[in-house]
C-alpha cells in the first residue's frame, strides 16, 4: 500500500469520526432537551394538576444514561475529559510519546472492556422489562455501555493514528465565558 493510499484512508477515517462525533452531539443534545422538557411536565402534573405522570422521571433517567455515555465520548474526542498531565508535562520526546501511547492503550482496554462486557450485560438482561415501561427491555437500557465503549474506542484509534497525544482542547470547544 502506498503512502498516498494510507493518507487517503486516514483522511476518510477522520471524516467518518467527524460524522460520528456530530451524530453523538445530536443524540446527546436531543436527550438533554427532552429531559429538560420532561421534568417540568412531571412537576406540573404533580403539583398543579394533582395527578402525577408516572413516566417523566424514569424516562429522564434512561435518557440521562444515553446522554452520559455519548457525552463522555464527545469529551474524550475534544480533549475535554479529566486528565492529570503532571507527568507528561515533565517529559519530552520519546518518553512523552511512550507514556502517551501507554495512556491511550489503557483507555482502549477500558473501552473494549465496556464494549465486550456491555454486550454480555445487554444479552443477559434483554428479556427483562422495566417496571415503569413494561414494553421497554432492560437490555436496551444498558445499550449505551457497549455503544459508548465502541465509539470511544474508535476515537482512541483516531487519536493514536493522528498522533495528537496530549493535545489541548480547541478554543471553540471551551466556553469563553468568564467564571469570575
Amino acid at each position: 500500500m502506498k503512502a498516498r493510499d494510507v493518507r487517503a484512508i486516514k483522511a476518510q477515517y477522520i471524516r467518518l469520526m467527524d460524522a460520528l462525533h456530530r451524530l453523538c452531539m445530536i443524540i446527546a443534545g436531543f436527550c438533554l432537551v427532552a429531559i429538560t422538557l420532561m421534568i417540568p411536565w412531571g412537576v406540573f402534573t404533580r403539583y398543579v394538576l394533582n395527578s402525577a405522570s408516572s413516566w417523566p422521571e424514569p424516562m429522564a433517567v434512561l435518557l440521562m444514561v444515553w446522554f452520559s455515555f455519548l457525552a463522555a465520548a464527545i469529551c474524550y474526542r475534544e480533549n475535554l475529559h479529566i486528565g492529570v498531565a503532571v507527568i507528561p508535562m515533565m517529559l519530552e520526546g520519546k518518553a512523552k510519546l511512550v507514556i502517551g501511547w501507554a495512556i491511550e492503550l489503557c483507555m482502549m482496554g477500558t473501552n473494549l472492556f465496556m464494549f465486550w462486557w456491555g454486550i454480555k450485560l445487554v444479552q443477559a438482561t434483554w428479556h427483562q422489562t422495566i417496571s415503569d415501561f413494561t414494553w421497554y427491555s432492560v437490555g436496551v437500557s444498558y445499550l449505551p455501555i457497549p455503544i459508548g465503549g465502541l465509539i470511544t474506542a474508535l476515537f482512541v484509534i483516531e487519536r493514536l493514528w493522528v498522533s495528537n497525544l496530549f493535545e489541548q482542547p480547541s478554543d471553540d470547544a471551551i466556553s469563553q465565558i468568564s467564571t469570575e
